[in-house]
């Protein structure tokens, strides 16, 4: 019976050392958390391209982060005017996780079409603060998100 037990004892422990050498090499593989830019950032972004597709006015614009910190909670605007300068309707774009630096973002608005839109008009804000933007000919596009491996049989 004392052998099997000191058995036991030799496996956990075993088995726990094995667990914290995993955890250790786990841990350097993750990324780390950086704390987000508070105040006004600067961002670069494309002049807005609006189509009609389909029965829904599409406008696109890339955006880029030039902080040296990721940008948290970013929220784009678009307000639409009527020809008198009446309000029409609006969106919201939210970005859910940080832009990290240098990184490049696709924001697309839908809305139905109407004869009474004129023109639109976009706010930028994040979570710490307001955003200058500026206005640029082109950003690269980023990349397309890579597709999920097929499971090996």
């Amino acid at each position: 019976m004392a052998r099997l037990s000191r058995h036991i004892a030799a496996a956990v422990a075993a088995f726990g050392l094995l667990g914290f050498a995993g955890a250790q090499l786990g841990a350097q593989d993750k990324p780390r958390l950086v704390s987000p830019h508070k105040g006004t950032a600067r961002v670069e972004i494309t002049k807005p391209v609006t189509k009609i597709v389909r029965g829904e006015v599409v406008t696109t614009l890339l955006l880029k982060n030039l902080e040296a910190k990721p940008i948290a909670g970013l929220k784009v605007e678009e307000h639409w005017y009527t020809v008198a300068g009446q309000p029409y309707g609006s969106n919201v774009y939210r970005h859910r996780r940080p832009i990290q630096q240098n990184e490049v973002i696709q924001i697309e608005f839908r809305m139905k079409r109407s004869p009474q839109q004129s023109r639109n008009r976009f706010t930028f804000a994040h979570i710490n603060g307001d955003i200058k933007q500026t206005i640029v000919p082109k950003l690269d596009p980023p990349p397309p998100p890579p597709k999920p491996k097929a499971p090996s049989s």
